[in-house]
């Protein structure tokens, strides 16, 4: 397949180069791809629509948040064949992020360790891309737009960014994504604390609520949670989910844990790890959380997917939709289709 050719001639020069800069290549060019017709060249997977949240996906294979934080490339990115695309995170106010360098690869690992720190250009510029992409004017299919707080707005007032970005985005949302996961801003993970998570849900139902009147269009709530939680705190997150009514939950970020690295070039970098040491970790708070929530709100399974195999493992264990992200930077734009092929026959086979 020409796609799969091209990025196997095309990574050893990207990863011959800071993470970060191929990152900042890899994106404009994948635009000005799209911009020439030649992303229609890349094999798209079949027709598997799922309808979740309300929505219906046209497959069940989506893009994770953090790849276009701007939402400056969604028309290259939506070549790929993805069955939603999620963009951001996106914060009240632009900001720069952590010092560079702040990207780094483990290649040994298949990983990827980031401290990037919510890098972005604020919410009306982001708005102001998402207007403007081709995708969003066709209603082309569905886009995900994830929401943070400035790393500089203290934590007990975190809310009420939150609230500015939802109000913000939502005219223009499929759905909106709240992370708490990020390990990349001071205290955001905070959150995620049983008293915290109920009362900042609570707030953003309300606004949902109003939103949805004013707007006479129902936007639904993603509750993006972390890895690294042990069973008490997966409950009360599962509880507050129910109890507030959230739409759907994505499971999960990425990981501040090391054993899976140890030894490694850069294993010891501050930050969050992706790509396959997550995997399983991933896959135990999907299982929990399917145990607490049962088929009352459905789960999105992210995390060190790196096949086919792997993105049926994410649906055995409980997920509805599954999203890429490390796996797509080392693998290439190929395993959109076979993990989209995988579900397809996974979910003949039932």
């Amino acid at each position: 397949m020409p796609d799969k050719l091209l990025y196997a001639l095309a990574r050893p020069v990207l990863f011959a180069m800071d993470a970060e800069q191929a990152h900042n290549l890899t994106l404009p060019a994948l635009r000005r791809s799209a911009a020439l017709g030649l992303t229609k060249l890349i094999a798209k997977p079949a027709n598997d629509a799922r309808t979740v949240m309300g929505i219906q996906f046209p497959n069940p294979v989506g893009l994770a948040a953090g790849l276009d934080k701007d939402g400056a490339y969604i028309d290259g990115l939506a070549g790929l064949g993805f069955g939603s695309i999620e963009i951001g995170t996106v914060t009240p106010r632009a900001q720069a992020g952590n010092p560079k360098p702040r990207m780094f690869r483990l290649p040994k690992a298949n990983a990827i360790i980031n401290r990037m720190g919510f890098n972005n250009g604020g919410v009306d510029a982001f708005v102001s891309n998402v207007q403007a992409s081709q995708f969003y004017q066709d209603k082309q299919g569905v886009l995900g737009l994830n929401i943070g707080k400035n790393a500089d707005t203290p934590i007990e007032r975190a809310a009420e960014d939150y609230l500015l970005c939802l109000e913000k985005v939502y005219p223009y949302a499929s759905y909106v994504t709240v992370n708490i996961s990020s390990p990349n801003t001071k205290n955001l993970r905070q959150l995620q604390g049983a008293s915290e998570v109920d009362a900042l849900l609570a707030q953003l139902k309300e606004a949902q609520q109003k939103l949805a009147d004013h707007y006479k269009r129902y936007v639904p709530l993603a509750l993006k949670i972390a890895p690294d939680m042990d069973s008490e705190q997966i409950k009360n997150i599962a509880e507050a989910l129910l109890r507030h009514k959230i739409d759907g939950v994505i499971a999960t970020n990425t990981t501040i844990t090391r054993d899976a690295v140890k030894g490694l070039e850069h294993a010891e970098e501050a930050g969050g790890l992706s790509g396959e040491p997550v995997f399983e970790l991933s896959n135990k708070v999907i299982r929990a959380l399917k145990s607490e929530l049962g088929d009352a709100l459905p789960i999105i399974g992210v995390g060190g997917i790196f096949s086919g195999t792997d993105a049926k493992a994410k649906i055995d264990a409980g997920a509805a939709l599954v999203q890429l992200y490390s796996g797509l930077i080392y693998r290439g734009p190929a395993l959109v289709r076979e993990c989209a092929a995988a579900l397809k026959a996974n979910s003949k086979s039932r």
